[in-house]
């Protein structure tokens, strides 16, 4: 694919603008809550950049396009709705979120269930973290070097660098602000791409005229695409992840108030919702083109049908408007691999060093904890990224279904309900990660219809089950939904 000069000024200069708001954000760092929650200073404004930019990745952007292009349809907008639905849903617990004080979710179940169960906890966030920042190191290099035309092991090495650093030097005030500038990009880039495609099938009514019917279907049928089940099963996945998942729960400890955290999740639903139909959009106008035979799959063979839209850009577009899609595209990327290498920097600090290796750490120490912790987690990972271990990178991947199974009950319900007891938090850790383990790698050859992301809702349900049971089975001493005292460090 030929890059025009152009182009690579543009994403130079976006790495470099990245860089930059990293070490600026560093001068506003005094204290381990400035580095971890922003100083719990977030607006909605700036909650919603960061929630939206963090959950919108690489499958949210090509992916989805592709998927449009290949059978969803319209349909495809659905993954990026169901992002939108869940942030809605959560918008009625974000003040709750807001309202506990802490930094970290193992730092709750400890608080709230014991030390043992918090260390169980940290390990579990900690692993699925590590692998999430090698996988989007992996999909931020494949898109750098596909799209400028430069080896992949530079690429990483580049990406791995540039997240790592503005990461390491701002925290989340830093991650914060670049993420809402790589919102912007993200859309943007993505919208501007529509009236070009547009104009090279020949207008809208080209594009329907070269579809296959029910291609325009918000509901997939027989033919492909989300039908209804998927549609759910991608709901409760969303909410059970984002619920637990510290890349994305951090920013609601992060907002100003708890009015701020509401706000913040409404917002960034409205903008999912929004952007769900660009990739969309442009996977259906790809699909009449290549029907058309204006474009075909020879010409995106090398690099993948997820890069058909790349190569789509660099041939019909201008290059200043190819550059700021390549951009938003990089972005994508980037902005999820930030959150979850901040993300394992502070339960490893919060939750690991400082409650089991040095109890009397302040809130310096721990800050340095955390950066340093970063720095190895994006050297180990950009490693899986050079060698693209998969095997590694496999079993880090699975834990991150492994954490939501078991941890949603205890940390959403445990909130609300005093009986919640620490036998019963340990019942539906252990029963949810024995039936996502089950189904993921036993059972699903025996599952009709079976997705992967389906296998959270059997997990939820087995874990929902013994949560409650064993609670009521084993209660505990106090019924209370208090917490234990915080840490001094702070």
């Amino acid at each position: 694919m030929h890059v025009n000069i152009t182009v690579t000024v543009i994403v130079v200069a976006y790495m470099l603008i990245m860089l930059y708001i990293g070490w600026a954000s560093s001068k506003r760092i005094k204290s381990n809550s400035d580095f971890m929650v922003a100083g719990r200073r977030l607006g909605p404004i700036l909650m919603a950049g960061t929630l939206t930019a963090t959950e919108i990745g690489g499958g949210s952007s090509l992916g989805v396009v592709q998927n449009g292009m290949s059978g969803y349809g319209l349909t495809s907008a659905w993954y990026i709705i169901a992002i939108g639905i869940a942030f809605i849903i959560m918008s009625f617990l974000a003040p709750m979120f807001r309202k506990t004080e802490i930094k970290t979710v193992p730092e709750y179940f400890r608080r709230r269930y014991g030390k043992g169960i918090g260390l169980i906890t940290s390990i579990v966030t900690f692993i699925p973290l590590v692998g999430l920042t090698a996988g989007q190191f992996i999909a931020a290099a494949v898109v750098l070097s596909t799209m400028l035309g430069i080896n992949y092991k530079m690429a990483v090495i580049i990406t791995a660098g540039v997240v790592t650093a503005y990461s390491i030097m701002g925290g989340l005030w830093s991650v914060s602000i670049t993420d809402n500038v790589q919102m912007v990009l993200i859309i943007f880039g993505m919208a501007i791409a529509i009236p070009f495609a547009l104009s090279y099938a020949g207008g809208w009514s080209q594009v329907t005229a070269n579809i296959p019917e029910g291609t325009l279907s918000l509901i997939g049928g027989e033919s492909g695409g989300y039908d209804l089940i998927s549609i759910i099963g991608l709901v409760v996945m969303y909410v059970a992840t984002f619920s637990v998942g510290q890349e994305a729960v951090s920013r609601f400890y992060a907002a100003k108030d708890e009015k701020a955290a509401k706000q913040g999740a409404i917002l960034s639903a409205i903008c999912n919702f929004i952007y769900a139909f660009i990739p969309a959009v442009l996977g259906v106008i790809m699909l009449a083109l290549i029907n058309m035979g204006k474009f075909n799959a020879e010409d995106f063979a090398s690099v993948g049908a997820r890069y058909a839209l790349p190569v789509l850009a660099a041939e019909v577009m201008p290059a200043f408007i190819c550059g700021l899609l390549f951009a938003g595209i990089i972005s994508a990327t980037m902005s999820s691999s930030d959150s979850d290498l901040l993300g394992a920097g502070s339960v490893f600090a919060n939750d690991i060093y400082k409650q089991f290796i040095r109890k009397d750490a302040d809130s310096k120490e721990i800050m340095r904890v955390t950066q340093i912790t970063m720095l190895l987690v994006g050297i180990f990972a950009m490693f899986i990224a050079l060698f693209n271990t998969s095997s590694l990178l496999t079993i880090l991947m699975f834990c991150f279904t492994l954490r939501a199974a078991g941890t949603f009950f205890p940390y959403v319900v445990g909130m609300y309900w005093s009986g919640a007891s620490t036998v019963g938090t340990a019942a539906s850790l252990i029963s949810g990660t024995v039936v996502v383990v089950l189904i993921d790698n036993v059972w699903h050859g025996m599952i009709g219809s079976y997705k992967v992301h389906q296998s959270i809702i059997p997990g939820l349900i087995v874990a929902g089950i013994c949560f409650f049971v064993f609670s009521k089975l084993f209660p505990p001493k106090n019924l209370t939904t208090e917490m234990a005292p915080p840490d001094t460090a702070d």
